[in-house]
């Protein structure tokens, strides 16, 4: 019984071991591109902060969702008005990575783990800013509308809304949009041929970007009465979003 059991928890061990060896290799590239500056995180979070400093004067609530480490986000909420974040995400690893990211933030800090869309199917906190960065893009399209509603539905009367998604160009489809991606690979230079190509891969699966006219269709059929783009990334991959009642 001893012997089994061991066994058992050795198996377990292994397997906790493989998931956080395969974290901590997802992390190292992300942190890359972060660093690099590849997908415009400065001009994105730098949006973000200014928008909350000019249309978020009074204590707000504020909502990330799938935070991951929240690194960029507490760096958009730094000298804001903040005074409530709540943050959701399906990796533990990175909400203890968040917890320590955002352990500066004058307001309590409300982590949740799980998975996003089940999560506002369920929310029942009005918050006052909706925020998701390079996360809607996974769903298919009732799942974007749903959760748009579902977000809708949690904003205070004058709340925001603010999506950051790649985007496909007026004229472009899906496999064009990661063929012109992969056409960039030189660019990246700071990736590794084996990081690029699982990135490259990891979209061509996963990712289901849309039209800009598209993203903010999706948003007026959720019942936003505003609905408009407010920022492209110079290499036209991916936009912001803003959506208010």
């Amino acid at each position: 019984m001893e012997t089994l059991q061991n066994q058992a928890e050795g198996t377990v061990s292994t397997a906790t071991d493989d998931a956080q060896a395969m974290f901590n290799k997802h992390l190292a590239t992300y942190r890359k591109i972060v660093g690099e500056n590849l997908m415009f995180h400065r001009e994105v979070y730098g949006l973000l902060g200014s928008l909350l400093s000019q249309v978020m004067p009074k204590p707000f609530k504020f909502l990330d969702i799938a935070c991951g480490d929240a690194v960029a986000s507490a760096g958009a909420l730094k000298g804001s008005a903040i005074g409530h974040y709540y943050g959701i995400d399906l990796s533990p690893q990175s909400l203890d990575l968040a917890r320590e990211s955002l352990k500066d933030l004058p307001c309590p800090i409300d982590l949740r783990c799980g998975d996003f869309a089940e999560a506002m199917a369920d929310w029942s906190d009005t918050v006052d800013c909706v925020w998701i960065g390079m996360s809607l893009h996974h769903l298919q399209p009732d799942g974007k509308i749903r959760l748009m509603k579902d977000v809708r539905d949690t904003l205070s009367r004058d709340g925001l809304f603010l999506i950051w998604e790649p985007t496909l160009l007026d004229e472009e489809n899906r496999e064009e949009h990661f063929d012109r991606f992969s056409a960039y690979r030189n660019v990246w230079a700071a990736l590794t041929d084996e990081e690029f190509a699982a990135m490259d891969a990891h979209m061509r699966l996963a990712d289901f970007p849309e039209r800009a006219d598209t993203w903010t269709a999706m948003g007026r059929e959720a019942g936003f009465s505003e609905a408009k783009q407010i920022f492209m990334m110079p290499n036209r991959f991916g936009r912001v979003f803003q959506y208010r009642n």
